[in-house]
């Protein structure tokens, strides 16, 4: 169906990811390739002076770690860690590597999410491409 998935992976909420990743891989054409993409939010400038020297690049490789480990015994997968505003990352992302289809994990919304919106959701409305939600 689609060669192209990218599964963005919250780390610090993964109750859904091996979820996430079965529907990637049951949406998958032969030949194709899944993306699971984690985004670190930025650090504000303001912020940028008061860390340690070096912390940028030890929070980028811890992270990249642990996406590694989250997807240690799924074959096939690409880990990718990228900086900024989750859901403009996301479909940055998906926009410059012609994602066909975006595989992505949600929880049920509570009240606070009718009034900020969640990644997923934000996603939702705003992808060209195709999106599966996964509950």
């Amino acid at each position: 169906m689609y060669k192209n998935i990218l599964v963005p992976i919250a780390l610090g909420h993964t109750s859904k990811t091996a979820a996430a990743l079965d529907v990637a891989k049951t949406l998958l054409d032969e030949g194709g390739k899944v993306t699971a993409l984690s985004v670190i939010e930025a650090v504000p400038s303001y912020i940028r002076s008061y860390l340690p020297e070096g912390q940028e690049e030890k929070s980028y490789r811890d992270v990249r770690e642990a996406l590694e480990k989250e997807l240690a015994g799924t074959e096939s997968v690409i880990p990718v860690v990228v900086t900024g505003h989750p859901g403009r990352e996301i479909l940055d992302y998906a926009q410059k590597h012609q994602v066909d289809c975006i595989v992505i994990a949600s929880h049920r919304p509570g009240m606070q999410d009718y009034f900020l919106g969640s990644t997923a959701a934000w996603v939702v409305r705003h992808t060209p491409c195709a999106v599966h939600v996964v509950r």
